[in-house]
C-alpha cells in the first residue's frame, strides 16, 4: 500500500449545493469527468450516491476511440459538504470537500490517498487539473443559464 497523497484546492464560482450535485448526477458529470481529450458518455456513468453504492464511468479518447473504465464504491456522501469515494482497481481513496465561501462561491478540497505512481507524475497530474477547468467551464455555463 502506497501512502503518495496529493491536495488540490479550487474556488468554483457556484452555489455550494450546484457543486456537488454536479459531482454526483451522471447529466453533469458527462461535460467534465476526466481530462481534456476525453469524452464520458452519459450512457456510460453510472451514480449511486449513498455510502456502500457504485460509482463507474467508461471515458474515451476522443483521438482514437480507446476506453478507460473506472469504477469506485463511495464511502461518503454528505449533501452538500463531502463525498468519498475508493477505486476499485487502485485502492485509491479521494475525499472532496465542499465549502460555501458566500457571494455563490464554493472552495473544493480534494484529497487523493493512496495515488498509484503512475498518477503522481506531472503530466498525469496535469490532465487531472484540466477536468477541473472543464468543471469550471461547465458551472460558469449553468449560473450564466440561471441569470
Amino acid at each position: 500500500m502506497s501512502d503518495n497523497v496529493l491536495h488540490v484546492t479550487r474556488v468554483f464560482d457556484a452555489p455550494r449545493q450546484l457543486v456537488f450535485s454536479c459531482m454526483v448526477e451522471p447529466e453533469h458529470l458527462t461535460h467534465f469527468w476526466g481530462p481534456t481529450g476525453v469524452s464520458a458518455p452519459l450512457d456510460r456513468i453510472t451514480v449511486d450516491a449513498r455510502a456502500g453504492g457504485v460509482f463507474a464511468t467508461v471515458m474515451v479518447n476522443d483521438a482514437d476511440g480507446s476506453t478507460y473504465p473506472t469504477s469506485a464504491r463511495y464511502l461518503e456522501v454528505s449533501s452538500p459538504e463531502r463525498l468519498a469515494w475508493v477505486e476499485d482497481h487502485s485502492g485509491m481513496t479521494v475525499t472532496i470537500t465542499f465549502t460555501d465561501l458566500g457571494d455563490d462561491r464554493t472552495q473544493v478540497d480534494i484529497e487523493q490517498a493512496n495515488v498509484p505512481a503512475q498518477m503522481m507524475d506531472p503530466a498525469a497530474r496535469a490532465g487531472f487539473l484540466t477536468s477541473l477547468d472543464r468543471f469550471a467551464a461547465h458551472l460558469a455555463r449553468l449560473t450564466r443559464a440561471e441569470r
